[in-house]
């Protein structure tokens, strides 16, 4: 049959849609307050009610009450037939956001965009009802046609609390009462005849439009209307192009003539379909060779008609996401259904049996005879809302109807899985922008589940930092760079059967390319494990792709691949001006760019070149919609989309730049399932097995769409995605590369349903990238195509206000949410525009763009203006105008009375839009401690819920959480009170394995040790009352009720400059002990990319903000024994003072000392006290006192601000006209904490010492040394442990400066110092001076605890516990070798951007390598940051300041010159080295000069690169 397309069929284009009306003027919060006026009641006949606000039609009804999981498609559910009579609950929140289509005809008569002619459902029930709404096809709002059609709608209401009622007790009777009306009298309409009320009247013939290629006259079918959707009659008539006579469901059709029979889709309870059972048996009888076939209720009628029994079930399966098993092949489908009663197939009658099975519930889902043609299905094929995947059984109905012969299925056949042993896992190396933390968590997941398949793992990943470096992961772990010289001698060494290329990123895949191209892994035998090299190679060669897309009847952006200049040129010219400049097998958009001119183009050639050999030249697809679908598929071709995925920002701005929307909020049900579709389609032809990513760019106007690329790989993406839907992506992808098949893996969430599944979420998710752009004062700030982003957090709430605002607080602590105060604080610092234009700023994005939103509404800007410059869609910007309007409803109110007047239902209502008390304090002008004591009065509180991937459809014991406002009804009880789970272990149950309880394993090491005896000095200050203790208090023991006590560990937020995946290294080693040692653990954190945020890692995981509020939100409901803040970085430990006032148990190290050592005054003042040295200082206040120290003691100065880190708003400050613009910014001014200005000392060398303490003893401690002088903040510095050039009497200082600051502050857990010291030729020039103190874990205890194999963070945690726990001195003259950690910059990716590092952090990430002296190690670190070394022999510049560091180079140049290496010299250092007249073996050493970079001499140190 030759290729159609699928009904139903897409609107047509409509570029002056009725955007303005629909969303564009509408003011949602005055919607929502008018509607606030009509109270609505949803009640059950067994009692329970729920109370909301009415929107639609103003009247009460009583029906079956049922709910339907399917996230999109609310026009076709609503005028499904099979709804008649019943009070339908959309489990999706989020509901009228893409409005209603036209109630237009098509040349059949029937509505073009409907399932019925009316809308069947007697009522609605959804949690947020969107006023506004936004789509291209829509004329009317979701409302209006409700009220036109005299149906009731309720929101308001806690629809997860109402299905998870419905899935336990089953269907009920309900009302929806309007008011104070009296409730209508409960009616259950199964009792009725609903297929009589929904069938058609009399018989109607459908044809097909005419055929040319096709001559004589099309089969008939007669289809028995019980209630059958308007796309079957598509499907039969403009698909398979056969007459369709549709006949009311008593007809008799024994007489009839015709070719197929058909029985359809319809509501209620089969048995009341007599006479349609009776018509079917004697045509079964009289006519045994006729093809019959039926859906849904058809299934069941032709099941009772063949002697079969049916049963209702408890809840009936109405959604989208239903796997179905095909029991010819094992393939598994994705299923749209909507029924309340199944069949029996316990008892199949002789000669049938059974053709599908459900593969959640077991229940049957098609029969079919083993000899006659006669088949039935109980999902809908034709689905529409749903997926078409089983559509192909239209297609085998056809074939028996014309009598052809041939396979009714293609499948893949079933291949014995080889048996692998050894697997090699590359890992991602250091982080950088385009390449973060998520490959530590997807790394992790692949070895969870090789360990469950008892599979060796080996890991190649030079980051020391990531959790799956750990020891007890990976049974081998190399730190080595992850390059093909590398990869091969580990391949060499450890002899591995399988690789796995797609857990780590880039750096993984284009090694295992090259390792695949030069032959070594068919050399060593090593198979590529999930997706084969061609298959990535075929998706990541632009030209190879685009070719293979077109071959399926898809379509790419316009593009060309140029490996010359002058080939992109001419591309440029042939697509047309502007176009989208990309460098091939590049990561994060490098090197990419919009040219709207021949100028540009060349600028953006020149980067692309530099970063790749091809460079791809694209259509411009600016203002278009970006859309990304997560697809799964196994060896089996069983495919599902797990996540689809939408991008706020249009196209234009990377992906991994844009603000990110879970799932989509704007796409119609056809748009969204015919993207599906051909992701699935797109994904299969390339062959990909496990896990892909294809991003589209969709027209906003039409149904136009572009695939823009497929990663056949994990990637950033589908880390949000699981975290999103709580599908493990990696975990699933690994098990299916070891040979397993979606099918038979469970949902881990539910434990009772399969992994071959699509999540139906009951949430919104929204993703917002973090930026510093901040501190590359000469980057451009506009976000485009390369991604400048270091990190992004992801918020989870049952509003797009509350996500939106929950995540603009996520990623900016400084933000109080959707305001204009943070883009008017920052956008001096981090704005587009340079003259404050907000014009510009909104209309070239960036870093700021909602803060900058929320002002330009507040200066008068309407949502029609903004979209028109942003082309954000229309009905995000609504939403956040609404937010707008409720924050200045407030500020009207001015003050607390005016609130409380307010009442209740108006606090709770703009909670649930996402504001938190410091936002609402800020608008009434009070703190937000009087917000939460009213709040608290009322009992306004958030509510606990569940991520259960499934809607609540299923029962889930899992502990992935988050708190909303949007409901009434908690999921979980308190950890505290809750038994353990059947799955769970009553100690450490991650998936690891066992934990240790014996302290001697914890801390073994291959060195000899000599225990420290425990000092008994009392320390100066107690962590509680402030006085001296004698004597240990116990450990924590069982609670009152013999549980297990609880604790929180609140981990690091979203990755950032100087807070990495160092803090979940420690977030996640604090949580392994805690279940370790017999407690149960919680964790609080809203990074995605984490693995702390894996939700069996924890007993509980609140993806939560770390704001007070939140956090004192989570301990009152969970009354947690204590709360640990010292693991996670800046970000918690600035919260202890507060949760302390506020009453909560800090773990570990007191409050109110850890203040002392993080307002710079009070340190620095402690410090005096303690005749500890450090460079003078002075708190100030005025300008004057800061210029008067500043002179007093000479320029160079360091300001520095309190409660900051990585170096944040610090500076180097040279003169007076610096320091008065610097003390002027508002990272000074805004500052609640004391600024200390000190004495800049130059030429230092700076020493990091890392220890735990226990009451104010050091209990262990390693010292590290830093490569390069002080003045490089840490994070940018090369550390060197064992520490290698320091004197011995430096180390005894170090360690007693260190152990007075422990006692001073009474340190229980982690602690950092930071030492420089001036090395003299004898003890009297000898200075240590402290720079800062850090009471909590610092950036480098991963590197100190792996180097030194003793878990600081394990012992801290152990600490804090109050156990008696050994110390584990090291003997740094017992190693053997030396680790190097060295820094990962960013720079390339940022244009324009200085590469000049100081005392304000800018490295992105870090790595760490071994060696048996100081110069290897060094230079494999090197080469694993990324730095391209040359071994073979070249060019090599030297430029160098000071005469010492001039003079130090002369003993290394007869060592270049005999490597063969050409040695050039800037001006100055040539000239310094032909003065001193180096020579090897007699002969002299030639340097040749080059003139600085910005001279016209030449040859300069440009020309000499560029030749």
């Amino acid at each position: 049959m030759k290729t159609r397309e699928h009904p139903p069929f897409a609107p047509p284009p409509r570029p002056d849609n009725d955007g303005k009306t629909l969303a564009g003027e509408v003011d949602e919060f005055a919607c929502w307050e008018a509607s606030a006026k009509t109270p609505m009641e949803l009640r059950l006949k067994s009692g329970e009610c729920w109370r909301g606000w009415n929107f639609g039609a103003k009247r009460s009804v009583a029906g079956e009450v049922v709910f339907c999981t399917a996230m999109m498609g609310y026009p076709e559910s609503l005028t499904d037939p099979s709804f008649a009579g019943q009070i339908l609950v959309l489990t999706y929140p989020l509901v009228g956001n893409y409005g209603v289509p036209p109630d237009e005809t098509d040349e059949l008569g029937i509505p073009r965009y409907f399932e019925g002619s009316k809308i069947y459902p007697i009522a609605v029930v959804v949690s947020e009802y969107s006023f506004v709404a936004s789509h291209y096809s829509a004329v009317k709002s979701l409302s209006q046609w409700l009220e036109e059609h005299k149906v009731p709608g309720i929101f308001g209401v806690d629809t997860r609390a109402i299905t998870k009622r419905l899935r336990m007790e089953g269907s009920a009777l309900g009302a929806v009462v309007v008011g104070s009306e009296p409730a209508p009298a409960w009616e259950d309409p199964n009792l009725r005849n609903l297929v009589a009320e929904v069938s058609l009247p009399s018989p109607k013939l459908y044809a097909p439009p005419k055929d040319p290629d096709d001559d004589g006259e099309p089969p008939l079918v007669l289809a028995v209307d019980c209630g059958m959707k308007f796309n079957i009659v598509r499907y039969f008539v403009y698909y398979l192009r056969v007459r369709l006579k549709v006949v009311p469901w008593n007809y008799d059709f024994t007489k009839e003539e015709f070719d197929g029979l058909f029985i359809s889709n319809g509501p209620g309870d089969p048995q009341k379909c007599d006479a349609t059972v009776k018509c079917l048996q004697q045509v079964m009888k009289d006519r045994p060779t006729l093809p019959i076939f039926g859906i849904c209720l058809g299934h069941q009628l032709l099941s009772l008609a063949a002697g079969c029994k049916t049963y209702k079930m408890k809840f009936g399966n109405r959604g989208v996401n239903q796997p179905c098993i095909d029991l010819r092949t094992g393939r598994c489908y994705i299923t749209s259904q909507n029924h309340g009663f199944a069949v029996d197939d316990s008892q199949l009658p002789d000669g049938w049996h059974s053709l599908f099975v459900n593969a959640n519930d077991g229940s049957n889902e098609g029969i079919a005879h083993k000899e006659k043609p006669w088949l039935s299905v109980q999902f809908h094929p034709e689905a529409c809302c749903g997926p078409v995947d089983t559509a192909f059984l239209f297609d085998e109905f056809l074939r028996i109807l014309r009598s052809l012969h041939g396979k009714n299925l293609t499948t893949i056949g079933y291949k014995h899985p080889q048996a692998i042993t050894k697997v090699l896992v590359l890992g991602s190396g250091g982080l950088t922008i385009g390449q973060a933390g998520e490959f530590d968590y997807s790394g992790s997941q692949a070895i969870k589940a090789l360990r469950e398949q008892q599979v060796q793992s080996i890991l190649i990943n030079p980051n020391i930092a990531t959790v799956q470096t750990s020891k007890g992961l990976a049974d081998q772990i190399f730190f080595v760079p992850v390059t093909p010289e590398f990869v091969t001698k580990v391949i060499e060494k450890t002899r591995p059967d399988g690789l796995f290329a797609a857990f780590g990123g880039q750096t993984a895949l284009n090694c295992a390319v090259q390792l695949h191209k030069n032959g070594t892994l068919k050399k060593y035998g090593v198979k590529v494990l999930g997706t084969q090299i061609d298959s990535i190679i075929a998706t990541e060669d632009r030209d190879v792709f685009k070719a293979g897309v077109e071959s399926i009847g898809e379509q790419c952006a316009l593009s060309a691949c140029a490996n010359t200049m002058e080939e992109a040129k001419k591309a440029a010219k042939e697509i047309g001006f502007p176009v989208l400049v990309r460098a091939a097998f590049a990561l994060g958009g490098l090197g990419s760019g919009f040219a709207s001119n021949e100028a540009e183009l060349d600028i953006l050639l020149e980067r692309a070149f530099a970063n790749s050999s091809q460079v791809i030249i694209d259509e411009c697809l600016k203002g278009w919609k970006e859309l990304e679908y997560e697809v799964m598929r196994d060896s089996k071709d069983n495919c599902l989309v797990v996540c689809n995925m939408e991008n706020l920002d249009p196209m234009g701005v990377h992906t991994g730049e844009s603000i990110v929307v879970a799932p989509s909020q704007t796409l119609s049900n056809d748009e969204y399932h015919k993207l599906r579709a051909v992701a699935i389609k797109v994904i299969r032809h390339f062959g990909i097995v496990g896990e892909a990513n294809i991003q589209y760019a969709l027209d906003p106007n039409s149904k136009r769409y572009r695939i823009v690329e497929v990663n056949a790989r994990l990637s950033r993406s589908s880390a949000l995605a699981s975290k999103a839907t709580g599908y493990p992506l990696a975990y699933v992808a690994a098990k299916i590369a070891l040979g397993h098949d979606l099918v038979s893996l469970r949902n881990l969430v539910t434990r009772c349903t399969t992994a071959c599944f699509e999540p139906s979420l009951d949430y919104c998710v929204v993703k917002i990238p973090r930026w510093d752009i901040d501190k590359f004062p000469t980057v451009e700030r506009t976000l485009g195509t390369q991604m400048k982003s270091v990190g992004e957090v992801m918020s989870i709430a049952r509003s797009f206000p509350e996500a939106m605002q929950k995540a603009l607080r996520m990623v900016n602590e400084g933000s109080v949410g959707f305001d204009e105060s943070w883009y008017l604080r920052a956008r001096t610092s981090a704005g587009t525009s340079k003259d404050n234009n907000i014009e510009e700023e909104l209309r070239c994005p960036g870093p700021l763009r909602m803060w900058a939103i929320a002002h330009a509404f507040e200066v008068g800007y309407s949502v029609e203006k903004v979209y028109a410059i942003t082309r954000i869609d229309r009905w995000f910007l609504g939403k956040l105008f609404c937010v707008h309007q409720a924050r200045k409803r407030m500020e009207g109110m001015g003050s607390l009375a005016a609130l409380t007047k307010a009442g209740p239902e108006f606090l709770r209502r703009v909670k649930q839009l996402g504001f938190c008390d410091r936002q609402i304090g800020k608008c009434v002008k009070e703190t937000d401690i009087s917000i939460m004591k009213l709040r608290a009065s009322w009992n306004v509180r958030p509510c606990v819920k569940q991520v259960d991937t499934l809607a609540a459809e299923f029962p889930a014991q899992t502990n992935y959480l988050y708190l909303t406002y949007v409901g009434d009804q908690n999921d979980v009880v308190p950890l505290r009170n809750e038994k353990l789970a059947a799955h769970k272990d009553s100690l450490y149950d991650t998936a690891f394995g066992k934990g240790r309880l014996e302290e001697e394993s914890a801390f073994s090491l291959p060195f000899k040790k000599t225990p420290l005896q425990r000092s008994t000095t009392s320390p100066s200050w107690s962590p509680k009352n402030r006085s001296a203790k004698a004597e240990d208090p116990p450990a924590f023991d069982l609670n009152e009720d013999g549980q297990k006590p609880s604790f929180i560990v609140l981990g690091s937020g979203c990755y950032r400059i100087g807070a990495s995946v160092e803090f979940d290294w420690s977030s996640v080693s604090a949580v392994r002990t805690l279940r370790e040692t017999g407690h149960r653990a919680m964790v609080i954190n809203c990074n995605p990319e984490t693995v702390s945020t894996d939700y069996d890692e924890s007993d509980r995981l609140y993806f939560e903000e770390l704001t007070l509020e939140t956090v004192l939100e989570i301990c009152n409901f969970e009354q947690p024994a204590g709360t640990i803040v010292s693991v996670g970085g800046q970000t918690p430990n600035n919260l202890a003072p507060k949760l302390d006032k506020m009453g909560i148990n800090i773990l570990g190290t007191a409050a109110q000392n850890i203040d002392r050592a993080e307002d710079r005054s009070k340190f620095s003042a402690m410090c005096d006290e303690l005749g500890v040295d450090q460079p003078e200082w002075s708190e100030f206040v005025k300008l004057e006192e800061a210029l008067s120290f500043a002179n007093m003691v000479g320029f160079p100065v360091l300001v520095r601000p309190s409660y900051v880190l990585s170096g944040a708003a610090m500076r180097v400050i040279d003169n007076e006209d610096q320091l008065k613009a610097f003390l002027g910014t508002s990272a000074v001014v805004e500052q609640e904490f004391p600024v200390v200005i000190s004495k800049y000392v130059e030429g230092a060398r700076e020493i990091e010492f890392d220890g735990i303490g226990r009451d104010g003893q050091v209990l262990n401690y390693a010292i590290s040394e830093h490569v390069e002088d002080a003045g490089t903040h840490s994070g940018d510095a090369t550390l060197l442990l064992p520490s290698q050039r320091l004197y011995l009497e430096t180390h005894r200082r170090v360690m007693h400066v260190a152990a007075q600051l422990c006692k001073a502050l009474n340190i229980s857990g982690p602690f950092n110092v930071q030492f420089m010291a001036q090395e003299g030729s004898c003890s009297s020039m000898r200075t240590l001076k402290v720079i800062e103190c850090n009471v909590r874990a610092s950036r480098t205890v991963p590197f100190v605890s792996k180097t030194l194999n003793v878990n600081f963070i394990e012992l801290a945690t152990r600490v804090m516990l109050k156990q008696d726990v050994r110390p584990a001195p090291v003997y740094v003259y017992d190693f053997q070798f030396v680790s190097c950690k060295a820094p990962m910059f960013s720079f390339q990716r940022l244009s324009g951007s200085d590469p000049h590092v100081g005392v304000e952090m800018q490295s992105t990430g870090e790595v760490a390598c071994f060696g048996q002296n100081a110069n290897e190690a060094f230079l494999k670190a090197l080469i694993a940051s990324g730095v391209k070394v040359f071994f073979e022999p070249c060019g090599i510049l030297l430029s160098l300041g000071s005469q010492e560091d001039k003079k130090t180079i002369l003993k290394y140049l007869p060592f270049l010159d005999e490597m063969g290496y050409k040695i050039y010299g800037t001006t100055g250092t040539a000239s310094f080295i032909e003065a001193n007249a180096p020579k090897r073996k007699g002969a002299s050493i030639n340097v040749s000069t080059l003139a600085n970079a910005v001279t016209q001499k030449k040859p300069n140190v440009i020309s000499a690169m560029a030749d």
